[in-house]
């Protein structure tokens, strides 16, 4: 899928009230539905939404499993121009939703992405009056009432406290990290890890690394950077989080340091972890990290010219593309009824997944000489016509 790949829908939106700009970008459909979160982030652009977008089909396509009930969909992506902090962003959000209702209910289903939470997604959607974000999909399942429910009774599942929603995407990246350190030989205990963003994503991830053996040196947030060289308290951070993932400096250690903002950048790290928004690394501040992986938890984190850059130092970026794609897959596998309302069937699916598509995907880009994003790009086409054939799509190129 190159950079002048045409999306099938791309429309702008416009709040009548507050001049807040949203935007909608259906890359394909397969089956007439697409799948793709919704965000809520000032200088959100229609660009970067097309960009997403793309990204979903990826996601889709690399997840495709014949033997499966999973149906792939298409790839698509929302995006609102909005502070989701500001007094006024929910009543945003609802009047988008309104706005965007026709799509939702015929062929985009959607969630929560930056900026935005399932629940405050979920209630906009029936203050909208609709009947849920992910409707458009009904028609393709089997028992329509009993994956309703089992969805519901997933979104119900608590883990320590905490919703298995919030879970299963950041525990799939913990899952890529670690099978790209076992490929390597690496091992997991003592592994330095540095996090930017510490909402539902980072959080997840920071949590299962930690439980893994490996130390998290660094963390993120609005408000700067958290650092200690012998390690961070992960689940004290973790704690201490509101509800858009800010830290509370009073459990703060003795031994822990603030520093600027972009410090987790130059953390003494193997792995970084950039989870919180898009286009973090560029040209310029490449420079200066000296990991050995970066793992893209957000969507599109590393600008392509950094990558090239990072390459050429021997930095290798697991791409968003297969790193995040747990969350999204869960949805489906769980609607679909590939795996029931269980954190432990979940965790499982999850865990057996995302290793085999890092294996497949690494190997690919060994065997051709490329980064593992060229190689993803590369499995993407070898999937999308067995699906195309099989289920059929509409796109525009």
């Amino acid at each position: 899928m190159s950079p002048a790949h045409t999306p099938l829908l791309s429309l702008t939106w416009t709040d009548h009230i507050t001049g807040h700009r949203g935007y909608l970008v259906v890359d394909r459909l397969v089956r007439g539905v697409s799948s793709g979160g919704l965000r809520m982030r000032p200088g959100c652009t229609l660009d970067e939404v097309a960009g997403l977008a793309r990204g979903m089909t990826m996601k889709e396509a690399l997840h495709y499993d014949p033997s499966a009930r999973y149906i792939p969909l298409g790839g698509a992506k929302g995006g609102i121009d909005c502070d989701p902090r500001a007094p006024e962003a929910y009543d945003v959000l609802v009047r988008y939703l309104r706005a965007m209702r026709p799509y939702i209910e015929s062929s985009w289903t959607t969630g929560e992405d930056l900026g935005l939470t399932q629940d405050l997604v979920d209630k906009a959607a029936a203050d909208a009056g609709l009947v849920s974000c992910v409707q458009a999909v009904y028609p393709l399942l089997d028992d329509e009432a009993a994956a309703r429910d089992r969805l519901a009774d997933a979104f119900a599942v608590r883990v320590d406290g905490i919703g298995l929603a919030e879970l299963v995407g950041g525990h799939g990246v913990a899952e890529a990290v670690l099978a790209a350190l076992d490929r390597a030989g690496h091992a997991h205990a003592g592994a330095r890890v540095a996090v930017q963003g510490l909402g539902t994503m980072g959080g997840a991830t920071a949590r299962y690394l930690s439980r893994a053996g490996l130390t998290t040196v660094a963390v993120a947030d609005i408000r700067g950077t958290i650092a200690n060289p012998a390690g961070l308290d992960v689940e004290a951070l973790l704690a201490a989080r509101d509800a858009h993932g800010t830290v509370d400096r009073s459990v703060l250690r003795p031994g822990d340091r603030e520093l600027p903002g972009d410090e987790w950048l130059a953390a003494e790290a193997e792995i970084l972890v950039p989870a919180a928004v898009s286009y973090t690394v560029n040209r310029v501040n490449q420079a200066r990290i000296k990991a050995r992986w970066i793992a893209e938890a957000a969507n599109m984190p590393v600008l392509p010219e950094a990558e090239v850059l990072l390459a050429e130092r021997g930095v290798t970026v697991l791409p968003d593309v297969v790193v995040n794609s747990g969350t999204n897959a869960w949805w489906w596998w769980t609607l679909f009824g590939d795996i029931g309302a269980d954190a432990d069937e979940a965790f499982a699916y999850t865990r057996r997944s995302m290793r085999a598509l890092v294996d497949v995907m690494l190997g690919r880009a060994e065997a051709d000489g490329t980064t593992p994003r060229a190689a993803a790009h590369a499995l993407v086409a070898d999937r999308l016509p067995a699906i195309g054939e099989r289920f059929g799509w509409y796109a525009a190129s």
